[in-house]
């Protein structure tokens, strides 16, 4: 048989395909297009040249000096072991959930590896750094436990455990010392407040929405009520209330400490626009669907929670974890009301004579743990969005 050629007409041309040719067709096809890609270039090295100069010439030693305030505040030094502990469960049960569920919790699982893997290059003490590695074991331990055992039922219980598990082995409860959540700080306090924040804001907005748009006039009238005020006041005004004013109306010598007043008014708030969110997701549910569920037979509670309220919650996810990133960086409105989350630290860390003048590296720190929790979040939003199909189906 003769062999066929390919006219060199029709060949493509030897830099249109490869490294080179994704250059020529992207960055370099027109000669205005090569000056916007050199300048962008040098736009690119003067702005990393710069940071990396300020990482690497930098004094962060204020952060390094008071590394533990900014993790654990005044949490007693000979009980910052129970904070490890809680640590150390979080990243076995991400680990198993890793080997279960894979996706977001993959996703979480190495991101929290890396930071335990940074942190463990670090010129930090002996103890510290063989702790950061024993939580890199914990997740491989993890991932192997759920692997082999595939117990997805266990795990949830597991999950649904550990938040009471760890918030009394924080509190003290048996033979545990009592450490008054007025002692807790840092990035410990800013956790607590979010996940007591976000754990229960939840239910308390889907029942608020609900009651919104219940046919029983006296419940609808209060949860509208309740939302239009809360709504219609700042968070801090909350805060300052629940620090000030509540410990009027409570029975003498019964008193309340002053981060459960602060979780208590970040409940309250948070729920009031997170049925605003949940209402949006009832609304956008067709009635024809409500109808073909009373056709079915099914009663109005069970419409509710069978048909519409999964439909809802799915469509609201965004807003949703939008609502809980901002409840998460407004935690640091706790440090105007006199408690030392990140924000109230870092002012103490900067304030102190030996590091004076250093703010920039301070809230540069605390800038990027918030954002680093922030981008984590919004991420995880993402990936459940892509999960169930949002926007899609």
């Amino acid at each position: 048989m003769q062999s066929q050629t390919i006219p060199d007409t029709l060949k493509p041309p030897a830099t249109s395909v490869g490294v080179l040719g994704w250059l020529r067709k992207n960055l370099f096809s027109t000669w205005f297009n090569a000056l916007l890609t050199f300048f962008a270039l040098y736009v690119i090295y003067v702005l990393v040249s710069g940071v990396w100069n300020f990482v690497v010439t930098t004094d962060w030693g204020v952060i390094t000096a008071n590394l533990r305030l900014f993790m654990v505040g005044r949490y007693p030094m000979e009980q910052t072991w129970r904070v490890q502990a809680s640590v150390s469960l979080f990243a076995f049960l991400l680990g198993a959930s890793w080997a279960i569920w894979r996706g977001i919790a993959r996703s979480a699982a190495i991101l929290l590896a890396a930071v335990f893997f940074t942190a463990l290059v670090l010129p930090f003490a002996l103890n510290d750094r063989l702790w950061m590695a024993g939580n890199l074991a914990l997740i491989g331990v993890g991932f192997a436990a759920g692997y082999f055992t595939r117990a997805r039922r266990v795990l949830v219980w597991a999950w649904l455990a550990s938040l009471p598990i760890i918030a009394l082995l924080l509190y003290g409860v048996g033979g545990l010392p009592r450490v008054a959540t007025d002692l807790w700080g840092g990035l410990l306090l800013t956790l607590a407040l979010s996940v007591v924040g976000i754990a229960a804001s939840f239910p308390l907005g889907v029942l608020l929405a609900v009651g919104r748009q219940s046919t029983y006039p006296a419940m609808r009238v209060f949860c509208i009520g309740y939302i239009e005020l809360v709504r219609g006041v700042p968070l801090i005004t909350v805060l300052f209330m629940m620090q000030i004013m509540l410990p009027l109306f409570l029975p003498e010598g019964v008193t309340v400490e002053s981060v459960v007043r602060a979780m208590v008014a970040f409940v309250l708030f948070t729920a009031a626009y997170v049925a605003e969110v949940v209402r949006g997701g009832l609304q956008a549910i067709p009635r024809g669907q409500m109808e073909a569920a009373r056709a079915l037979g099914l009663n109005g509670i069970l419409t509710l929670l069978l048909i519409v309220l999964p439909q809802a919650l799915r469509l609201t996810i965004p807003a949703m974890v939008g609502q809980f990133i901002s409840l998460f960086k407004d935690t640091s409105l706790v440090a105007i009301v006199g408690l030392l989350d990140l924000a109230g630290i870092a002012s103490a860390a900067a304030n102190q004579p030996d590091f004076l003048g250093r703010q920039a590296e301070v809230y540069l720190f605390i800038a990027l743990i918030y954002f680093v929790f922030s981008t984590a979040m919004s991420y995880g939003s993402r990936r459940l969005e892509k999960t169930l199909g949002v926007g899609e189906r």
